[in-house]
């Protein structure tokens, strides 16, 4: 199997460099035409510069690909519409939605301020939800769409430092969860991506050979695959190195232990409760 992007239109956010910029050269190879959008800021997303896109557009197009450049900040709900309507204007569709963009502001959470805690939000969440809101009527109409949402270990694991990079991560899978019961009857598949690479924003926590290890190029096989016509809907994939894994949320067998169930029996019954053995994925919160 072979897979190909002809006439397929996607966007990537965040893809003047690193993981975005991988995906976005890639799908451009493919056959995608490609809407590369970046604000061009900082790690921690202060400042702005058209570069980082331009750039990756004229790399796609010196290529023989299609992509136009997009500058707009996710986290401003208007500048998230205008990516989706330059690809409609430009090309009449969207089918493929990479939603990569994302900024850090780590510090303990006795010591982020509630400015940092919000930003971080509005880019990774928030951003997730207008850049995807902006494309879900487009991706109804046609009946097709392919949704890829990035979150972290940091999210799905916990890490010192990250809570608000995590709660947002977390977010992003809740946000998952529910468009793929809704997406299903209209052929739009979203899954989310857990990737470990050596970009911009890991650069001061990685060693040098970590960095040679994890090279962000590996991870876009992944991604591409999750937005393929062939893709599966509300898996979480993390990427790394070459290695791939599913993670997945479970629920245990539990136990029954009546209604009349005290503090002390759970207490008494907690290894049973908690035993994983048998533990079993729900494809929704009713089933």
């Amino acid at each position: 199997m072979t897979i190909i992007f002809t006439d397929k239109v996607a966007i990537v956010t965040g893809a003047g460099g690193g993981l975005g910029k991988c995906h976005a050269l890639e799908l451009a190879a493919r056959g995608a035409r490609v809407v590369v959008n970046d604000l061009g800021g900082s790690a921690d997303g202060s400042g702005h510069s058209a570069t980082p896109a331009q750039q990756v557009v004229d790399e796609i197009e010196a290529a023989g690909g299609e992509a136009i450049a997009n500058y707009a900040s996710v986290s401003d709900e208007q500048g998230a519409v205008s990516i989706v309507q330059d690809a409609i204007s430009t090309w009449g569709r969207i089918d493929i939605v990479i939603n990569n963009a994302g900024i850090l502001r780590d510090k303990s959470f006795s010591k982020v301020s509630m400015e940092d805690f919000h930003k971080v939000l509005d880019v990774h969440l928030w951003g997730s939800v207008y850049v995807t809101r902006a494309a879900w009527p487009y991706m109804i109409a046609q009946q097709y769409g392919r949704i890829l949402m990035t979150t972290s270990s940091s999210g799905l694991f916990g890490n010192f430092g990250q809570t608000n990079y995590g709660t947002a991560k977390m977010g992003i899978i809740g946000l998952m969860n529910a468009l793929k019961q809704e997406g299903a009857k209209y052929n739009i598949r979203i899954n989310a991506i857990a990737p470990v690479a050596a970009t911009r924003l890991t650069q001061a926590l990685m060693p040098d050979d970590m960095k040679m290890a994890l090279d962000p190029r590996a991870v876009t096989p992944a991604a591409l695959y999750l937005c393929s016509e062939e893709a599966p809907s509300g898996m979480i994939l993390q990427a790394a190195g070459g290695n791939f894994q599913c993670i997945a949320i479970v629920e245990s067998r539990g136990k029954n232990l009546g209604l009349e169930a005290t503090a002390e029996d759970i207490a008494n019954h907690f290894s049973d409760i908690t035993d994983l053995t048998g533990a079993r994925q729900r494809d929704s919160a009713v089933s």
